[in-house]
Formats: C-alpha cells, sequence, structure tokens
C-alpha cells in the first residue's frame, strides 16, 4: 500500500489541557468562558466543544503550559458562573497535527492518523480538523513517539 501523501507534521509540545465539563446548554458559554480567559492574557490554541446526549456542555482547551496555574481559577470562575460540574486538566499534554492542502477531497486521512498514533499505544485526548489540518491533543510524553509513527505512515515533503 502506497503511503498518502502530506504536506507535514506540526507539534505543539509546551501545553496543558483545560476542561470544563457538564454546563447546562445555552447561548454564551464559549463566548463567556474564552472572554474570560482573554482578559487574563491568556492564549487559546485549542478548542473543542460539544454537547452531549443530555444537553450538557463540555468544553475542552489547549493553553501554554506556563499559563496553566493562571488558567485554572479563571476557568474555575467561569465554571461557577456558568454552573458548570467540574473543571479538569491535565498540565503536560501536546499538539501533533498533520497538514495537506487536499485533506477535503481524500477520505479515510484522519483514520490513517489514528492509527498510526495507536500502533504506539498512543490515546487521543482531543481531535480538532479543519479543511487542510488533523489535530489530536496527547499527553505530552507521547509526542516524540507520535511524531514517528506519522513519519513513518504518511509521505512527507
Amino acid at each position: 500500500m502506497s503511503k498518502i501523501k502530506i504536506g507535514g507534521i506540526i507539534q505543539n509540545p509546551h501545553l496543558s489541557m483545560l476542561c470544563i465539563l457538564g454546563i447546562a446548554d445555552r447561548p454564551g458559554i464559549a463566548a463567556e468562558t474564552l472572554n474570560a480567559l482573554g482578559e487574563q492574557h491568556i492564549n487559546i490554541q485549542f478548542i473543542v466543544q460539544l454537547i452531549d446526549f443530555e444537553r450538557r456542555d463540555h468544553l475542552c482547551l489547549c493553553v501554554a503550559r506556563e499559563d496553566l496555574r493562571r488558567a485554572i481559577p479563571v476557568a474555575e470562575a467561569a465554571a461557577q458562573k456558568v454552573g458548570a460540574q467540574t473543571v479538569e486538566y491535565i498540565e503536560q499534554a501536546s499538539i501533533v497535527s498533520i497538514f495537506g492542502p487536499d485533506f477535503r477531497e481524500r477520505p479515510g486521512i484522519a483514520g490513517v492518523m489514528f492509527a498510526a498514533l495507536a500502533s504506539r499505544h498512543i490515546n487521543i485526548l482531543a481531535i480538532s480538523t479543519s479543511i487542510s489540518t488533523v489535530s489530536c491533543v496527547i499527553e505530552a510524553a507521547n509526542l516524540s513517539a507520535a511524531v514517528e509513527a506519522l513519519k513513518q505512515t504518511f509521505d512527507l515533503p
């Protein structure tokens, strides 16, 4: 089987993942939470949000590891204001991404990426995609193995 050609691999090694979980679904949850972090000059480098079948919001984001200690109390205050059940975090997280110009027309790329990570026993904590990028939040300790797995799996320039 020939390797799928991609544009490259992006890695962001120095992150923490912060999740605000169990929020009653209503408009403005993400805005209120992200604005509170932004007012403290905390940059958000990854966002994933979903509503479960019980109509509860779950908002997970990544911040620079050095911003985590400042972000936790801000997230906890925002969580209390919006009625969240809990705030959880993973201190040592990283993002590994693949990108390419034609991902929209290439079905199966995400599955191939996830299989490559699984083959190295790397658990994916969160996933985000765009037209040209597939990004995975993983534990920071697994970043080197993840990059190596992707290099072996895909055809890089």
